[in-house]
C-alpha cells in the first residue's frame, strides 16, 4: 500500500481530482527541489521540468507565476516588459504566505489564491512534461496543455539568451 501523500502534495492532488484530471501526484524518495534534481529523480531530460517560478510586481507587491522548462533561465526584464510591469524575484516568506507552498515544491495548481501565469513556449515541444507538487520531494506528470488549461496561462517566450 502506498503511503500517504504529505498534506501539501495532497491538496495539490486533490485539486487535480477537482478539475477532472487523472494525473498522479508522486512522491519520490529523493530531492525534486531543483530542476536539475528533479530530472534525476524522474529520469527525464531536465528541459522537461516545469519550475515555478514566483515573482513580485515591483511597487504593488502583485505576484505573478512563472512556469518555466527547467533548463531556462527565466529573463525577468523580457517577462515584465511583455506584461508591462517590471518585476523581481519574491520573497519566500511572501511566497509562502500567498501562494501556500515553499520554494522548492511550487506547483503550477492549487495556490491559496490564483496567481497570473506566464507558461515558457518552450515547454511546448515535449509530449510529456513534469512540475512540482507542493513539497521538494512531489512531483506530478501531464501534457503541455494540459498545463496550459489548468493555469489559464499565457504562452511566451521566456527564456533569458545566452
Amino acid at each position: 500500500m502506498a503511503e500517504p501523500l504529505q498534506q501539501s502534495a495532497y491538496r495539490v492532488q486533490a485539486y487535480l481530482t477537482e478539475k477532472g484530471h487523472d494525473f498522479e501526484v508522486k512522491e519520490m524518495s529523493t530531492s525534486t527541489r531543483t530542476a536539475q534534481e528533479a530530472a534525476d529523480s524522474i529520469g527525464c531530460a531536465v528541459a522537461q521540468i516545469a519550475k515555478s517560478l514566483v515573482f513580485e510586481e515591483k511597487g504593488t507587491g502583485r505576484l505573478i507565476l512563472v512556469v518555466a522548462s527547467g533548463a531556462n533561465r527565466v529573463d525577468v526584464r523580457k517577462v515584465g516588459a511583455a506584461m508591462g510591469r517590471s518585476l523581481r524575484q519574491a520573497k519566500g516568506d511572501m511566497v509562502k504566505e500567498k501562494t501556500g507552498f515553499a520554494i522548492g515544491g511550487i506547483p503550477p495548481v492549487a495556490h491559496s489564491k490564483p496567481l497570473p501565469t506566464i507558461l515558457d513556449r518552450d515547454l511546448r515541444q515535449y509530449e510529456i512534461i513534469w512540475a512540482a507538487a507542493g513539497t521538494p520531494h512531489a512531483v506530478f506528470q501531464l501534457t503541455p496543455d494540459s498545463l496550459g488549461s489548468l493555469t489559464g496561462g499565457e504562452w511566451m517566450d521566456v527564456r533569458e539568451e545566452k
